[in-house]
């Protein structure tokens, strides 16, 4: 065990002992001197009854800052909220960040959300009201309100001052964005450069107004994208007027990329991972749909099939090799489907992009299929003494992974194309279509070369 992981579990057993016997006094001493991560970690772990202790000995200022950090599913993180009273669960959102308590809030009942909004401060139920309002997985869902504001007229000492005074609610210090008299972006200024500027220089004069910023309803991957290109820490969020309305800082950008990237897995594996149920009755109930959805798609592959039964029964040799290139071809197509996922994700959507991976993908497939067609040529000729028999099933496997690679590379864009999600053209769903395909392949090829596979051919 290594020795951070150690020193975690120590703290984590001195806590919940401190917590068992009522040391109100030691148990702050401990726990606020952790990295708010290290106690959000530690937190999740206690029990209701310990949790309770919790609320009666730090202040809603404390443990806001430790519900900022807790990376739990907000369906679970809402619950906690539910234990507290009232007065105290509203005074600890209202010490989060605004974005962080939206993306909690967004889960909890009615009745007690306008509970929570009645007794916070006006500005703040006002915040929450108007960002519960925007679409999910957008700018405006995932943006803070918490920023630092000031006009192109004010001196950079001026401009020190109002940091200094928001740095403690503020998201991020490290931006502070300039407005006009209409509260329109018109630029950003950084800490270094009010640090070195002169006292009485304008800030107009010494700001960028060449500032990158986002729509409100921009898609939250849209977002992510734009941040990694730039190597921003943060990123203005303006309405449709320009008007400045927050930002979106590279921590909740790196939630966004985690969540894209289940997203995305999900996909791939045909199951949502993130919205999982423990209870398996229900799991099994959200799997099936799309489970038996293949079935059926794997059926077509059995009538296939038995319409070749009559040439199977005259060379059931041809029965052995049908899992061999239907799996091969499977696993050619996922890996396809995961490149031209991976690149549609973070490349620019362009002709030229989306034509360079079909050619990619055909020419790997090309490669891909010579080589193991012959590799399986070679095989199956020495193994069955017919080479005959080996061209067939190297030619089909061949065939069977070039169409594969093509379907993997073209489905996930024509997807993408029309407005879906490419991650939902599924592992799964690309396998099964591949059995279809590399069966009807595979019999065509070898109903040509049955008579000599047979030794009934000149």
């Amino acid at each position: 065990m290594g020795e951070n992981k150690q020193n975690d579990l120590l703290n984590q057993e001195k806590i919940i002992s401190l917590l068992e016997q009522q040391q109100a006094t030691k148990f702050r001493n401990v726990f606020l001197v952790l990295h708010v991560y290290e106690q959000a970690q530690i937190f999740i772990e206690l029990t209701k009854k310990q949790r309770a202790r919790v609320y009666r000995y730090l202040t809603p200022e404390e443990l806001g800052a430790t519900f900022n950090a807790i990376e739990e599913e907000p369906e679970r993180v809402i619950s906690y909220f539910d234990e507290m009273t009232p007065n105290y669960a509203a005074a600890v959102i209202t010490q989060m960040y605004t974005d962080n308590a939206v993306d909690i809030l967004a889960f909890a009942e009615k009745k007690n959300l306008a509970n929570y909004l009645r007794l916070m401060p006006r500005e703040k139920s006002d915040e929450i009201k108007e960002m519960l309002h925007y679409e999910d997985k957008t700018a405006g869902s995932i943006m803070a309100t918490e920023l630092v504001k000031i006009v192109g007229n004010q001196t950079a000492r001026s401009g020190l001052h109002v940091l200094k005074k928001e740095a403690k609610e503020a998201e991020t210090i490290y931006y502070a964005y300039v407005i006009d008299d209409d509260e329109k972006l018109i630029g950003v200024v950084t800490l270094r450069q009010l640090l070195i500027s002169d006292d009485d220089a304008l800030i107009r004069d010494i700001m960028n107004d060449q500032v990158k910023s986002v729509k409100v309803d921009e898609d939250q991957e849209d977002v992510a994208k734009t941040i990694r290109d730039y190597n921003f820490l943060a990123i203005p969020v303006t309405d449709y007027d320009n008007k400045l309305i927050g930002i979106i800082t590279v921590d909740d950008i790196i939630d966004v990329i985690d969540e894209e990237s289940a997203e995305d897995y999900s996909g791939l594996a045909g199951v949502d991972i993130e919205d999982s149920p423990d209870d398996p009755f229900k799991a099994a109930k959200k799997r099936l749909p799309w489970l038996v959805t293949l079935l059926f798609l794997g059926m077509s592959t059995a009538t296939l099939i038995s319409h070749y039964e009559q040439l199977v029964s005259e060379a059931s040799i041809l029965a052995v090799f049908i899992s061999s290139i239907t799996g091969t071809a499977g696993n050619a197509g996922t890996q396809s489907l995961a490149v031209a996922v991976r690149k549609l994700a973070y490349k620019d959507d362009d002709t030229k992009t989306i034509m360079r991976t079909i050619f990619t993908e055909a020419i790997t497939g090309l490669v891909i299929g010579l080589v193991t067609g012959l590799t399986i040529f070679v095989i199956v000729g020495l193994w069955k003494n017919n080479f005959i028999l080996g061209l067939v099933i190297g030619l089909a496997m061949m065939c069977a992974i070039i169409v594969a690679n093509l379907a993997g590379s073209l489905i996930p864009i024509v997807m993408d194309k029309l407005g879906f999600d490419p991650a939902v053209a599924s592992g799964p769903f690309i396998s099964t279509l591949s059995d279809l395909t590399s069966v009807l392949i595979y019999f065509n090829i070898a109903g040509l070369f049955l008579s000599f596979i047979t030794g009934t051919g000149n």
